[in-house]
């Protein structure tokens, strides 16, 4: 994938917001298709495979979760965007549990919202430097399905953040990734926030990897830095 020439859905039932998006990403050189339902952009997403998806939450017919629920089903890989209207916790929360990639509450500056766009089709990029399955010490990671197992446990299963920093952190192995680096590949936010959602992160994926979270072996805490992975 050229990040510098992606095709991308926009789904939006707003003409004006849809038409200033769609301008936007035209001029950052991208090819956009747009949608004012989702069922048509459902159809199209099962055989164009877009490179990324804008999707409007409140939409005529199918809603914005509904759609993302189907798309994700078809195909996961594809990092989907949510426009959500401000203050809507919920449904930012259940659009992110059903495998969201990101969202940005309405309004938005332009400017924000491409910087959004270019950290999640870097994000896509360097996880395609990761092979889909991958295996270290005791853990066998499927990473397309996000799916973890353990000393031959259970199934467990990672959230899309989750994956998305121990994909980047396999894809860097052997070196030291800062919490601005992760939070900008992966979340797609300004290195300016805080990074305690990086600690925190790391701290539930520990549980998970290693057979003692509080001393791992693997995902190493390099003291005012960052974080290495080791397989």
């Amino acid at each position: 994938m050229n990040m510098d020439a992606a095709h991308v859905f926009v789904v939006e039932d707003e003409d004006t917001i849809a038409l200033g998006v769609v301008k936007a990403l035209e001029h950052d050189g991208h090819r956009v298709t747009r949608f004012d339902r989702a069922e048509t952009a459902i159809a199209a997403y099962q055989t164009a495979v877009p490179d990324l998806v804008l999707l409007d939450i409140m939409l005529p017919g199918v809603d914005g979760l509904e759609a993302l629920r189907r798309m994700k089903a078809h195909n996961a890989d594809i990092p989907i965007i949510m426009l959500t209207a401000k203050g809507d916790e919920a449904e930012r929360v259940e659009g992110l549990e059903l495998g969201a990639d990101d969202y940005v509450p309405k309004p938005f500056s332009l400017r924000e919202l491409l910087a959004r766009v270019r950290a999640r089709l870097r994000a896509r990029e360097g996880a395609n430097e990761t092979p889909d399955e991958f295996r270290f010490g005791l853990v066998q990671v499927d990473l397309r399905r996000r799916i973890l197992v353990r000393d031959g446990g259970p199934e467990q299963r990672l959230t899309t953040h989750e994956a998305g920093v121990l994909a980047y952190l396999i894809a860097h192995r052997g070196r030291d990734v800062t919490r601005e680096e992760l939070l900008e590949k992966v979340w797609g936010y300004a290195p300016t926030m805080q990074t305690r959602t990086v600690d925190n992160q790391i701290l539930k994926l520990r549980k998970k990897v290693e057979e003692e979270p509080a001393d791992p072996r693997h995902i190493l805490t390099i003291h005012g830095k960052g974080y290495r992975f080791e397989p």
